[in-house]
């Protein structure tokens, strides 16, 4: 005799969000206006946020 032992997920369970929905959220083609770099400034230091020209993100200080 063969026993499986299968884990079938509820339909009613939902995984958390990582991410709060109440969070600021800005657009990083609107912050950079029309151009791809721009300059963050932390606690007096200055970042650069810059677009890829494959959409991605990099922010470098």
């Amino acid at each position: 005799m063969t026993v499986m032992n299968a884990i079938i997920p509820s339909k009613d369970t939902q995984k958390p969000s990582p991410v709060p929905n109440d969070l600021p959220t800005y657009d990083a083609r609107k912050l950079l206006g029309n151009g791809v770099l721009g300059r963050l400034v932390l606690d007096d230091q200055l970042y650069f946020l810059r677009i890829t020209r494959a959409g991605k993100l990099i922010l470098t200080k």
